[in-house]
């Protein structure tokens, strides 16, 4: 990038920050780091809050790959602290609040909503992004350790990507094997939107929860339950039938979900097959 496009890229994230200090509220700050188990700052401000932010920004913007790319990597880091001072009076007093109500973690602790806004920046732009983008997406879910960061990223960015990028394929045939079980969760849940809606690969779907399905952890197991539920919106027979001869060896949270759009009947023989 030129020197220019970079400082607009820089112009951008402290914008997006700014916004977001000025919504940030200390009680929810307090009750979604609570909530979420999180080692991150959190600023208190809603998801639909950071989305409209993020939309904001990128409003009459026509940023090409490698300004998506650093945006994203500036918000994903911890703010630098010129990035933190900016703004004027009123907002950083709001965001003083916000930011007093986590645990001091230090001056370069990274921030939960930057990181969410990292991820609407994506999945706002993923026309732009293909499986040469993989590594960066990896290294970031690796990082997140939270499903409030890993699901949007697995579900509403890479499954797409998956659709319209075939390099994607050994990317995910490799995530579905990973030790790191927020890595195989992302390999599921990538086929959460093609599935829901009447497309994608549930052959490769089956593989990846098969081999997934005698898991002990939960988020696995949630996931899996999940995007069967999500599959049998349009097609409840693929699911039954793919799950009653498996009911023996899956968990009650994955039958749980996996059972919930399932006609009357079609639930009573998996849960008696269980």
């Amino acid at each position: 990038m030129t020197s220019d496009s970079r400082n607009n890229v820089q112009t951008l994230a402290e914008a997006v920050d700014r916004d977001l200090r000025a919504r940030g509220r200390s009680e929810r700050a307090q009750k979604e780091k609570a909530y979420l188990k999180s080692e991150l700052i959190h600023f208190g401000v809603s998801v639909p809050d950071t989305r409209a932010v993020v939309r904001e920004a990128l409003r009459g913007t026509a940023l090409c790959h490698d300004e998506v790319i650093e945006l994203t990597r500036l918000l994903w880091a911890a703010p630098t602290p010129e990035g933190s001072s900016s703004g004027d009076d009123t907002s950083a007093g709001k965001a003083q609040q916000a930011v007093d109500a986590t645990p001091p973690t230090g001056a370069s602790a990274p921030v939960h909503e930057r990181r969410a806004a990292a991820t609407m920046v994506l999945i706002q732009s993923k026309d732009r992004l293909g499986a040469g983008d993989a590594d960066l997406i990896e290294d970031m879910l690796r990082g997140a350790k939270t499903w409030a960061l890993v699901d949007p990223l697995a579900g509403d960015l890479i499954g797409p990507l998956s659709e319209s990028d075939a390099a994607v394929d050994p990317v995910l045939e490799r995530w579905a094997a990973d030790r790191d079980f927020w890595i195989r969760r992302s390999a599921l849940l990538a086929h959460l939107v093609p599935l829901r809606q009447g497309r994608g690969d549930f052959g490769r779907f089956s593989r990846f929860a098969d081999a997934m399905l005698e898991e002990k952890e939960f988020f696995i197991r949630k996931a899996i339950g999940w995007v069967l539920r999500d599959t049998s919106r349009k097609r409840p027979d693929l699911v039954f039938e793919w799950i009653l001869p498996r009911a023996h060896r899956t968990s009650s949270v994955t039958i749980r979900e996996a059972v919930k759009r399932l006609s009357a009947e079609q639930r009573e023989a998996v849960l008696d097959a269980r």
